[in-house]
């Protein structure tokens, strides 16, 4: 809170908040009472949000935050980088089914019917996000290949709410019907969804119970549905019963109350209300929205009048394409796709022409509401303070690489040279310091966004599998790139002998990506930054921790990567790294610091040695975390009370505090024990400050890093799969004997 405070003036401007909150003290003089009333404002919730964003003055409603937090959540989704970069930055965005591409019609003409509405929405000023599963992840918004794939293979499912699970866990791909895509589409913090039809109550339902889970996800699901209304194939007036006792708003587009029908727009039912026009639709979504109902709202368009088929040429079809469906035992997910068909069938193509145009006209009208949402949320913006509070936690950013690794371990304790084959075993597993991190720090329960780029080749899909519990939503894919490769050969203690790398897309986690998150990055309560990142890239982080007073960590990486933001006062703006002794060494050569000769080996000269060269860090960093192995860690800092604080704070207040290190030993595991040491001093760094995060003391803090650390040596994964909320917590801690940690004072 306090450091909200720190910029508040340059946030808002004074004469508002004085007109607003009647605080009549001088603008010059009276800063301070002004900031002491406006924290006892802010204590009683009359404001519940301000951010900064871009050194302007900007009041954002929580909606927005929301959005943004939401749409980088989980998992299981991918977004496009244009619907991202649309997100973002408050543009409209409109969501489009697949289900009509896999299971509405042939290819190739469904192909090119979704390239066409995709179209449509862009030349009306909207970015399209047309949302499928491929391989078990929703995707929102497809390249022109995912279309393709979606378009032309057979063997896909069509997915509803209460397939998601399976097909996701299968790794299989679908169409996501309206209810699958308005799930996917308000996860992503899409407001308005163009179909075709929705589903509804089928006829005969008063004895079936085939309701359409459409209908319930209206229910449920805060998401604008613009449609022709209703498939006309189902019954209409039971629909518009239903969709009212699951309190969704139902309103006709246009001059008329008529609820469309699909191919005809007369039904014989009136809708309960209408719009105008695209503002009065806008206006309707967003005072729904910002009452915060859990229901959708659903805009029937009718199909334009030119191309409406006859209601009665319909009807006849549809009775005897039910006919053949009730004597086929036809029923299910199964009904809508053969009637829709047989009615095509039936009329000579005359449907399958109205569909066409109805779902191009819905593309047109859905895409100038979206606009119009747009354009009146920022006005709601630029002149009013939020009424919101959002009290979704921030995040922790981790910002680094991803590699595949190949381990390779010897069964000799010596690696033979010159040429000769060495006996072991290979293991692929997939790593990347700052992949390490993130995937520790989610399996305690933090889920950091991950910001990192790989290729799209026969690595990404794996890594992506395998990292599933990760929030990898924000990852930068690129074509033609070749994702991280590492390979590492270690002796059967355990030890690294030589590693080969393939890092050079690293190169693409650019200031200009990560820039996309700063909003992310200036709310994070913690942002970890590894050595494979680009100099430029580290020194904006650095930048943006100044400005902002944000929590960093540096991860070294290795001793060549080292010295990155030691190359200029950029480290100054650091709050914690975590060298090893060698790498420890590096840095205070790139600064100038003196050197010992050699480093040393025993115990106590190791202890020695990585004091003095951590302590002209200390300076102006936190804390100075040095892994040293088997023999535990040291960490350096300012003591207040005896005990080295990980806290900030603490390293703002010089004064009242004295240098010290305290070392820990490490947990005693036997060689035979020890399977992979890549990523120990990983899982070490991300138990410390998952404890921090926790505000535990520093002892459970450091020995929550040694429990994961313990784990991570005994497995084949750089990070165990056994680290979690379990097996490395404060009880465990509290539950285990300890061996005596030992204090030395630095100054």
């Amino acid at each position: 809170m306090n450091r909200s405070f720190c910029h508040l003036c340059v946030m808002i401007g004074f004469h508002k908040l004085c007109g607003d909150f009647g605080l009549k003290k001088d603008l010059e003089t009276g800063k301070k009472d002004l900031l002491v009333s406006v924290r006892t404002i802010l204590t009683h919730k009359m404001i519940t949000k301000i951010t900064c964003r871009l050194g302007s003055c900007v009041s954002t409603v929580a909606c927005r935050t929301t959005q943004v937090r939401r749409f980088l959540h989980g998992a299981y989704f991918r977004i496009q980088p244009s619907v991202q970069e649309a997100l973002m930055e408050g543009r409209p965005v409109v969501a489009l089914e697949s289900t009509i591409i896999t299971h509405g019609m042939a290819y190739p003409q469904n192909l090119s019917m979704a390239r066409e509405v995709e179209k449509i929405v862009t030349t009306n000023g909207a970015v399209p996000a047309t949302i499928g599963i491929l391989r078990g992840q929703i995707h929102v918004g497809l390249t022109d290949e995912e279309l393709q794939f979606l378009a032309s293979s057979k063997n896909v499912v069509k997915v509803s709410r209460r397939d998601l699970p399976y097909v996701l866990s299968q790794g299989l791909s679908g169409g996501t019907t309206v209810s699958g895509t308005m799930i996917a589409a308000h996860k992503a913090g899409i407001c308005v969804f163009v179909t075709g039809g929705i589903g509804g109550v089928h006829r005969g339902g008063e004895n079936t119970l085939d309701v359409s889970a459409d209908l319930t996800e209206l229910g449920r699901t805060p998401v604008a549905v613009v449609s022709a209304g209703v498939k006309s194939i189902l019954d209409i007036g039971r629909t518009l019963e239903y969709l009212e006792t699951q309190g969704v708003c139902v309103a006709a587009f246009g001059e008329s109350r008529e609820f469309p029908a699909f191919f005809s727009r007369q039904s014989g039912f009136k809708a309960p209300y209408h719009v105008q026009d695209e503002e009065e639709a806008a206006k309707l979504i967003a005072s729904a929205l910002g009452l915060g109902l859990s229901s959708g709202v659903l805009i029937a368009v009718p199909c334009p009048q030119e191309r409406a088929a006859s209601g009665q040429v319909i009807e006849e079809a549809i009775q005897q394409a039910l006919g053949e469906a009730r004597s086929k035992g036809i029923t299910g997910k199964e009904l809508t796709p053969f009637m829709l068909q047989k009615i095509n069938e039936l009329t000579d193509g005359k449907s399958l022409d109205s569909n066409l145009a109805l779902i191009k006209n819905n593309a047109r009208v859905g895409s100038c509401i979206a606009v119009a949402l747009s354009k009146l949320q920022k006005a709601t913006r630029k002149g009013n303070l939020p009424r919101q509070e959002d009290t979704t936690p921030p995040q922790p950013v981790v910002i680094g690489g991803i590699n595949v690794d190949f381990i390779a371990k010897a069964q000799n304790s010596v690696i033979l040279g010159g040429g000769q084959t060495n006996a072991g075993r290979v293991r692929r597993t997939f790593g990347g310091v700052g992949r390490n991190l993130a995937d520790c720090l989610s399996r305690l329960g933090l889920t950091p966004l991950f910001l990192s780029a790989m290729g799209k080749d026969e690595h990404s899909e794996s890594i992506l599998h395998y990292c599933h519990h990760m929030d990898m939503s924000a990852i930068l894919q690129l074509e033609r790139k070749s994702t991280a490769t590492y390979c590492a050969v270690i002796t059967s203690a355990g030890e690294l002998s030589v590693g080969l790398g393939d890092m050079d897309i690293h190169h693409q986690i650019t200031e200009q990506y990560v820039s996309q998150f700063k909003e992310n990055l200036c709310q994070a309560p913690l942002v970890c930054v590894d050595g494979n990142v680009p100099l430029s890239t580290i020194q904006y982080i650095c930048q943006l921790a100044r400005e902002h007073q944000l929590a960093v960590c540096y991860e070294p990486t290795d001793e060549n990567k080292a010295s990155k933001p030691f190359l200029s006062d950029s480290w100054k703006a650091l709050t914690y790294i975590s060298p090893n002794l060698q790498e420890l060494r590096a840095i205070n050569r790139t600064l100038g610091n003196p050197l010992p000769a050699e480093l040393p080996s025993r115990l106590e000269d190791v202890i020695k040695t990585a004091m003095a060269l951590a302590r002209p860090l200390l300076a102006h960093l936190c804390c100075v975390v040095v892994t040293l192995g088997a023999h535990g860690v040291l960490l350096c800092g300012k003591s207040l009370g005896g005990s080295i604080s990980l806290r900030p704070a603490a390293h703002e207040q010089p004064a009242a505090a004295s240098l010290c290190a305290t070392h820990y030993p490490a947990i005693h595991i036997s060689r035979e024990e020890i399977v992979n040491v890549s990523g120990a001093g990983d899982s070490l760094m991300a138990g410390i400050l998952a404890g921090m995060l926790a505000n535990h003391d520093t002892d459970t803090c450091v020995r929550m890093g040694l429990l994961a650390a313990s784990l991570s040596l005994r497995s084949y994964e750089p990070i165990s799969p056994e680290i979690s909320t379990a097996t490395v917590s404060w009880q465990q801690v509290q539950g285990k004997t300890w061996p005596a940690a030992k204090v030395w004072k630095m100054d």
